[in-house]
């Protein structure tokens, strides 16, 4: 390794064994049992990812780039159900050369073909290589290396359980080698949440729905439109009394969508939409969408500066 590694172990699957996985495994276990006995371990959680709390991924997120600040490569083990959002917040908080490393495994470490250790070993590799550097925070599983802004979780129980729809993955892993295909567009200022403290419910757009989930108390919204951000009449005059309350970010349902700017021109279309003063949040996950909103309320942004800090993810 070119780089000093720490591993800072959050739970997941990754350290379950049994007939019906349970957590069982710490992480200098994991890391002896491939051979990585010298590199530096400790334990944050220890908790399946569907457990994780956005004080926990906050807590996770400052943990992680704190250690990365200081120079070294991170790896964070994490359950696959909620691993991109913690991700994706990690690299909302960091803006530093060291990489920070996300993995975890979708079979447990008592099931055949285990994918664990293979994950883990790949994921230092990574966090040790001096041409990670620059990279920020990306998510290695499967042997692919994939950004955490486009990364999504795409399948339940494969063993390539990450993937990114809109861009593909940055490189690979190859005999323990980092292999690079191209690099991930950095945030231009790393945020600084105080908290995650707010009420962001991600309210996804249907057949026939008016979105009267859109008039419920909450400190902000992220809307799910259809195709490339378009609404029906009756669901568009829900979306302009949520903006009139409160920040609504808008996302779309295509895994490889954006906001459209001016090709529809029907009652509902994306122009109407962006009319309305709706955050279009470009090609991001309505849960990337939704971790990047309570970054911003957590950090006080608010009107103006909450939009700019969209800005770069509107194509």
């Amino acid at each position: 390794m070119e780089r000093e590694v720490l591993v800072l172990a959050t739970g997941g699957t990754i350290a379950m064994r049994g007939a019906r996985a349970v957590p069982a495994t710490g992480p200098s276990e994991l890391l002896a049992a491939v051979g990585l006995d010298r590199v530096e371990a400790r334990a944050l959680l220890g908790v399946p990812g569907a457990h994780v709390t956005l004080s926990d991924a906050l807590e996770v997120a400052r943990t992680a780039a704190a250690e990365a600040e200081a120079g070294r490569g991170v790896v964070v083990t994490h359950g696959t159900d909620t691993l991109e959002e913690t991700a994706v917040l990690c690299d909302l908080l960091y803006a530093g050369a060291a990489p920070l490393v996300f993995t975890g495994a979708i079979r447990p470490g008592s099931a055949p073909g285990a994918d664990g250790p293979a994950n883990l070993l790949d994921a230092v590799a990574v966090a040790g290589a001096a041409d990670a550097a620059g990279l920020g925070c990306v998510v290695v599983f499967g042997g692919e290396i994939h950004a955490a802004r486009t990364v999504r979780k795409v399948d339940s129980a494969g063993p390539s359980a990450f993937g990114s729809p809109g861009t593909g993955p940055i490189g690979r892993v190859v005999e323990g080698r980092l292999a690079l295909r191209s690099r991930p567009v950095r945030p231009v200022r790393a945020l600084a949440p105080e908290s995650l403290d707010f009420r962001v419910p991600v309210v996804v757009a249907t057949l026939g729905d008016d979105l009267e989930a859109l008039e419920a108390p909450a400190d902000g919204a992220v809307l799910v439109a259809l195709g490339g951000g378009h609404l029906s009449p009756a669901a568009l005059a829900r979306l302009r009394g949520a903006v009139a309350r409160m920040p609504v970010v808008l996302a779309v349902r295509p895994e490889r969508g954006a906001v459209l700017s001016s090709t529809y021109g029907f009652e509902g279309a994306e122009g109407d939409l962006r009319a309305t003063g709706a955050i279009p949040a470009g090609p991001l996950s309505p849960q990337a969408a939704r971790m990047k909103l309570l970054a911003c309320l957590g950090a006080g942004l608010r009107g103006e500066a909450l939009a700019e800090a969209f800005a770069d993810d509107d194509p």
